[in-house]
């Protein structure tokens, strides 16, 4: 039993079909473009964390700067 009641066979009969209808040269430009696109999605989240972090990491430093001169003034 495979996938969901679909048995190996009847998926190397649709990987044929598909081969057949497709070609071997289109399915692999498929497949890099494919590949191109998650690799530029995951830049894209990485990016937009690193963003985040920095974001939180400035908030907070200014937050510490903020009590600092306020607890300086308090001194005097």
């Amino acid at each position: 039993m495979g996938f969901g009641g679909i048995s190996i066979w009847q998926l190397l009969i649709i990987l044929a079909i598909v081969l057949l209808l497709f070609g071997t040269k289109r399915l692999k430009n498929i497949g890099s473009d494919l590949g191109g696109a998650l690799k530029g999605f995951k830049k894209a989240m990485s990016e937009e964390e690193t963003r985040e972090k920095d974001k939180l990491e400035d908030a907070s430093q200014r937050t510490i700067e903020g009590e600092a001169k306020h607890g300086e003034k308090d001194k005097s």
